[in-house]
C-alpha cells in the first residue's frame, strides 16, 4: 500500500516514515512537513494511506482532510488525546497517540487492509498444498507456486508473511500459525516470534542466531530449546 506522511514535527514525521519503510507491505511515496504542500500533492494524487498530524499551524490535519475532493484512508497522529472523538467524525481509519509504538502502528495499518473495498474472491487467502513439495501462495492478485525446498526463511510482520527464496520474495496475507501448518515440520522450524527458517539452508549456527544466505536471524529464548532439539533428530 502506498503511503504519505504529513507532520510538522521532524521527530514524529521521521518515526512514522521509518515505520513505513520497515513494513514490507507498505511503500513510502512522500513525506511533508508543510501541510499546504501536502494539500497540493493530494489534490492530484491519491495514496492508499495518509498518516496525518492533526495539530499543525495555519492548516490543521482536519482542515486539510476537509479540503480534499475525495475521502482517503486516513490514520491521524497527534500528541493530544482530546482530538480522538473529533477525528472519527471524518471517517478516520484510526487515531494514533504520540509517541506511536510500532505494534500500535501495525494494528492501524491492518485496519485499512481489512476494510478495503476489494473483490471478495480476490481478497481470500490462498494457500494450497500440491503433493508434498509445492505450495501455492496468494500475493495481491497473483498466486505463486513455491517449491518448499527453495524457501530460505519466512518473516512475519502483522498479518503478513514474506517468503524468501534465493531468487525472490513473496508477500502474502497470512498468519504465522497458518504458515506453520502449511510447511513440513521436518524441514522448517520457528526460531523467533517473527521468523521460520529452513533447516536445509542454515549456513551457520551460533548460540543466539542462525545465518542463512548472509541473513542473520536471532534465535528467541522461547524457541531456543525446541530449535536445538530438532538439530539432534
Amino acid at each position: 500500500m502506498k503511503c504519505i506522511v504529513i507532520d510538522d514535527e521532524p521527530f514524529a514525521l521521521n518515526l512514522i516514515r521509518d515505520y513505513v519503510l520497515k513494513t514490507p507491505y507498505l511503500e513510502l511515496i512522500e513525506t511533508f512537513s508543510n501541510p499546504f504542500k501536502a494539500l497540493n500533492y493530494l489534490t492530484n494524487n491519491q495514496p492508499d494511506i495518509i498518516f496525518l498530524d492533526i495539530n499543525m499551524p495555519e492548516l490543521s490535519g482536519i482542515q486539510l482532510l476537509k479540503s480534499l475532493p475525495y475521502q482517503p484512508n486516513v490514520i491521524f497522529t497527534t500528541a493530544y488525546p482530546e482530538y480522538g472523538a473529533e477525528s472519527y467524525e471524518y471517517n478516520a481509519t484510526d487515531y494514533l497517540l504520540k509517541p506511536v509504538k510500532y505494534e500500535r502502528f501495525l494494528r492501524a495499518v491492518n485496519k485499512v487492509n481489512n476494510t478495503e473495498n476489494v473483490n471478495p474472491v480476490e481478497n481470500q487467502k490462498t494457500t494450497i498444498k500440491e503433493k508434498d513439495n509445492d505450495i501455492f501462495v496468494k500475493s495481491g492478485t497473483q498466486i505463486h507456486k513455491i517449491n518448499i525446498d527453495d524457501i530460505l526463511y519466512i518473516e512475519g510482520a502483522g498479518n503478513y508473511m514474506t517468503f524468501y527464496t534465493k531468487e525472490k520474495k513473496i508477500l502474502s496475507l497470512l498468519k504465522m500459525t497458518e504458515v506453520l501448518d502449511l510447511l513440513p515440520t521436518k524441514k522448517f522450524v520457528r526460531v523467533h516470534k517473527s521468523y521460520i527458517v529452513s533447516l536445509k539452508h542454515i549456513d551457520i549456527i551460533e548460540k543466539h542466531r542462525v545465518i542463512i544466505n548472509k541473513k542473520s536471524i536471532s534465535i528467541g529464548i522461547t524457541y531456543r530449546e525446541h530449535f536445538f532439539s530438532k538439530l539432534k533428530n
